[in-house]
């Protein structure tokens, strides 16, 4: 007897029918998971819905953006189910201007400016030399921000939510080179070291983004690169 497929159009998530019988439903991953329960999803029904063909309402749900891709759910599976490429697919086949939230406008930002803030060149700049200047008064004889420094071996990027709002946070990691004589430097420009293309599943302008800094580490002949996640 020939074999029937149940609704064998392909998803656009990607999953194989056939994992509608792999997954238990047992609940290991939703017990590991920070965030079950969260709009009355787990990952285990995130996994039906996908095996089952309700892929547009899994991409249109809350659930996708709430999951933190923390990796729990997936360690924990006994059957080795696939759930993080599920998500994240999920995140990449929502509609750019229905990604919740403002990191959709970070990317464009990031894009556009250097920075998931937007915030200008010149501003940065300033901002650096000054709060350098602050750690230097505070017992940091000669210390500065050193931007462009070519040949440095280690290649700084930074979160634009320190520049924006928590400058003095910068301080910490600055202390510590600083004690340690470590040889490194800032770019002036495409620094944002948080690459919201990858959260929202934005995989073109992620590319992108990673592509600026390592055209900064060529262009510097830094050795090591720094992120600040």
């Amino acid at each position: 007897m020939e074999a029937i497929a149940i609704n064998p159009k392909e998803s656009k998530l990607r999953v194989a029918p056939e994992w509608a019988d792999v997954c238990f439903t047992c609940g290991t991953c939703a017990s590991g998971c920070p965030v079950t329960g969260v709009d009355g999803l787990d990952p285990r029904k995130a996994i039906r819905m996908a095996a089952l063909g309700l892929d547009q309402e899994l991409i249109d749900s809350r659930f996708p953006w709430v999951c933190t891709l923390c990796g729990r759910c997936e360690y924990a599976c006994p059957q080795g189910v696939e759930l993080l490429k599920v998500l994240r697919r999920a995140r990449t086949l929502r509609e750019r201007e229905k990604v919740p939230g403002p990191i959709h406008k970070g990317v464009v930002m990031c894009l556009e400016r250097g920075n998931n803030l937007g915030i200008p060149q010149d501003d940065f700049l300033f901002l650096l030399a000054d709060v350098g200047k602050e750690l230097e008064d505070e017992g940091f004889p000669g210390f500065y921000v050193p931007v462009d420094k070519k040949g440095a071996n280690v290649l700084i990027t930074i979160n634009s939510k320190e520049p924006f709002g928590e400058p003095d946070d910068m301080k910490f990691w600055w202390r510590i080179f600083y004690c340690a004589k470590e040889d490194w430097t800032v770019p002036s420009q495409n620094w944002e070291g948080v690459n919201w293309g990858l959260f929202s599943g934005d995989d073109e302008s992620m590319k992108k983004i990673t592509g600026r800094i390592v055209e900064n580490m060529e262009r510097l002949d830094c050795k090591t690169l720094l992120l600040p996640e």
